[in-house]
């Protein structure tokens, strides 16, 4: 994938607080299932600070490094200095098509954090993953996660496994702005309501990978020119790893559909690619769909 590295940046759309969650002890979870499901767990509208402290186990919050990224990731220059102003070209991406897409579209900040971060779904540790929070609008995210699909799961990365992840949580953020979020009624399996949540939020992240290189910012030039033939299979992997089954066979040597959360790996990436191959958010009801 490649970046444009003369475009402008628009730093206000995120919050660099590494750093700030250095030292004390947050609860995680008690267990490889619940550890597993906090690591991925979306918050699409649960509380992850009760997730947390619920659970029983003490791990030590690690220490980030100072967040300087609203600082220094003004211009794509800046990927020069500091590869992880790419996660700033990300967001201003993501956020420039859905505010072109969806008239009712307002912006959401995304938090980078380390340790712990208190957020307007409660405390949340690193352990829970990169989650949306639908009480504040916000989308967070311990940039550590990344690292952690590769060791722990298998992923082989990439940026554009990044941009998926990404473009996931704002597929919540639109969830929540049109009301869909609300109307979740609570369970698991394979068919429940969390799982179409998931898959939807899987299309809407495919909708936006679909334009992201015809994408253009305020002033007139797109912040991704090239996405390529590897960086899609990047997306697809991502998507097997995130799913249910493949978590659970992963980590538990069985696999329990009837507790399913988030969609089997065959759903998440058949409903990625749903999303990029029509281009049309139309095409992601998945409350409608009568085969996940």
């Amino acid at each position: 994938m490649r970046l444009n590295r003369r475009a402008r940046l628009d730093t206000s759309q995120i919050r660099d607080r590494r750093g700030m969650g250095r030292g004390g002890t947050v609860a995680a979870g008690g267990g490889v299932g619940a550890l597993i499901i906090l690591l991925l767990a979306m918050c699409t509208g649960g509380d992850p600070g009760s997730l947390l402290q619920d659970s029983g186990t003490q791990v030590q919050a690690q220490p980030g490094d100072i967040g300087n990224l609203e600082t220094q990731c003004q211009t794509g220059e800046s990927l020069d200095e500091n590869p992880d102003c790419r996660y700033v070209f990300y967001v201003n991406s993501i956020q420039d098509f859905w505010g072109d897409a969806f008239s009712q579209y307002t912006p959401a900040t995304t938090h980078f954090f380390s340790g712990q971060v208190q957020t307007g779904c409660g405390l949340a540790s690193s352990q829970v993953g990169p989650f949306y929070c639908p009480a504040d609008q916000n989308v967070y995210l311990d940039l550590g996660f990344f690292d952690e699909l590769q060791t722990r799961f298998g992923a082989s990365g990439g940026d554009f496994a990044e941009t998926y992840v990404l473009a996931h949580e704002y597929g919540h953020h639109i969830q929540n702005l049109t009301g869909q979020m609300r109307q979740v009624r609570p369970g698991s399996g394979p068919t429940s309501d969390a799982v179409r949540l998931e898959l939807q939020a899987d299309c809407f992240a495919g909708v936006w990978a679909r334009y992201a290189t015809s994408t253009d910012t305020e002033f007139g030039e797109p912040l991704i020119t090239d996405v390529t033939e590897q960086d899609i299979r990047e997306g697809v992997e991502a998507a097997q790893i995130v799913g249910d089954d493949y978590i659970q066979e992963r980590f538990q040597g069985t696999v329990s559909p009837e507790t399913w959360t988030h969609g089997s790996s065959e759903q998440r990436q058949r409903w990625f690619l749903t999303g990029m191959e029509t281009g049309d958010p139309n095409s992601c009801d998945t409350f409608s769909a009568r085969q996940l």
